[in-house]
């Protein structure tokens, strides 16, 4: 999708991809909901907001020459900070096709707001998820965790490798093998297990739970990829599990841990509300 104009629309409004001189701007942004917003941050200390980094871009909306809100354009487009006229304002200043974009997520308002607007051009979508609850823990869980769930290590790759592949797949709907995808995820995962982002519970050989975490920040940290192996479901392997994963992303990497579920999946919210996460905020997910 073409980039927008920097041409303001009105006298005090101008739409614009940010680069690394708005970075101190954009992180007083992210700033006003850290959590929420992990994803944003992590990716602008990551890149310092530079596109060829990014792999995509960051644009920003500004009145009076204020950021006031951003938009991720990448795999993920995800709004930050967004109300319905920053919304409006995105789409009015791009020519937009979809192109790489994978999925909308983020804040369900802005998130309906963007795809009310671009459906009639986009759609339609794959798969349309309203209402995902977005939780977070900032403390001791309230159940004593799974002392046998750890960080994975290194050697343990090709263990968790296809739990990796069975719970992106029915999570998503396709594997993420598809279309010869499978070395750039292999790569993934082994990222996030040298980062020391990978928790798992293995017995005999055999991965039964395991969860990453996607991103974070000095704020929080996003848990992602909950799994437990399908016939040992109903043991609280998940409830247990999520106990020893908030407590060593308490540890080692944030103060809070966060994630966004699917309404739908009464197990998983049941879990999480066990190990003591709470919701504070509603995000919605296009897919395509």
């Amino acid at each position: 999708m073409a980039a927008p104009t920097s041409v303001p629309a009105v006298s005090n409004e101008t739409v614009r991809v940010l680069g690394p001189a708005d970075f101190t701007d954009f992180l007083l942004l992210t700033d006003r909901s850290p959590v929420v917003n992990v994803f944003a941050e992590h990716r602008a200390r990551l890149t310092t907001l530079e596109p060829r980094w990014l792999g995509g871009e960051v644009w920003g909306r500004f009145l009076d020459g204020r950021l006031v809100a951003a938009l991720h354009v990448g795999a993920n487009l995800v709004p930050i900070q967004c109300g319905p006229d920053d919304v409006a304002a995105f789409v009015k200043h791009a020519l937009w096709s979809r192109r790489s974009v994978a999925t909308i997520v983020g804040p369900a308002a802005a998130v309906a707001e963007l795809w009310r607007l671009l459906e009639p051009t986009w759609g339609p979508a794959r798969e349309i998820r309203s209402h995902q609850p977005h939780l977070e823990i900032g403390a001791a869980p309230s159940i004593p965790p799974d002392p046998e769930v750890v960080v994975t290590s290194r050697d343990q790759i090709d263990l968790v490798y296809p739990a990796c592949v069975a719970m992106y797949t029915e999570e998503v709907g396709i594997s993420p093998e598809e279309g010869g995808g499978g070395d750039l995820y292999r790569a993934r995962v082994a990222q996030l297990i040298a980062r020391g982002w990978q928790f798992s519970r293995i017995e005999d050989g055999r991965v039964v739970f395991k969860a990453e975490v996607a991103c974070a920040t000095s704020h929080g940290a996003q848990v992602q990829g909950v799994y437990v192996v399908p016939d040992r479901r109903g043991e609280g392997l998940a409830t247990r599990g999520m106990a020893a994963v908030v407590e060593l992303i308490r540890r080692n990497i944030a103060p809070v841990a966060s994630l966004y579920v699917n309404d739908f999946n009464v197990a998983a919210r049941t879990a999480y509300e066990r190990v003591g996460f709470r919701e504070t905020e509603r995000f919605m997910t296009v897919m395509f």
